[in-house]
């Protein structure tokens, strides 16, 4: 009785460490070296389309537009056979309007717009739901998105 008392108190301990340090962590700049793993191109000359999956054993990969990166993403087997999805400890997104890196599960996404990315057509990611709602009135958006929405079905549209 009393080992499993500890050992309940020791996981509840590594839970909350682990809630605590992901909240920390911050979007990194890519360097002019580092490569989209999915098309190859230079992130850092696209920097207002940029995303990155931070894993937790800190290790980042770097995207051209989210387009890619979804697709890295549902493909991890392909891109990162060493990797799963429980082991990402971040995502983060260029927001279309500021340019700021925002939380990737938690932005929205149109697609459909007369806007391109790096790879063409594109998901436009934004930190309020409220300026997706204007960049598709302005943009002739079709949909907003949320993370869980954008599925390899979705992605194929955009091909």
């Amino acid at each position: 009785m009393k080992k499993i008392c500890i050992l309940s108190v020791l996981l509840f301990m590594i839970a909350l460490t682990s809630r605590s340090w992901s909240a920390d962590i911050k979007p990194l700049k890519p360097g002019p070296n580092d490569k989209c793993p999915v098309c190859g191109m230079f992130v850092a000359k696209y920097s207002n389309f940029a995303c990155q999956i931070q894993f937790n054993d800190g290790t980042v990969a770097f995207f051209d537009g989210p387009k890619d990166m979804f697709t890295y993403y549902h493909n991890l087997g392909r891109y990162n056979p060493r990797k799963k999805q429980t082991d990402i400890a971040a995502i983060f997104v260029t927001s279309y309007y500021n340019l700021s890196m925002v939380d990737g599960l938690k932005a929205f996404y149109v697609i459909g717009s007369n806007v391109y990315g790096p790879m063409g057509r594109e998901l436009i990611p934004f930190a309020k739901e409220s300026e997706a709602r204007g960049f598709i009135k302005d943009h002739k958006g079709k949909l907003i998105l949320h993370f869980h929405d954008v599925t390899p079905k979705v992605l194929k549209t955009l091909d």
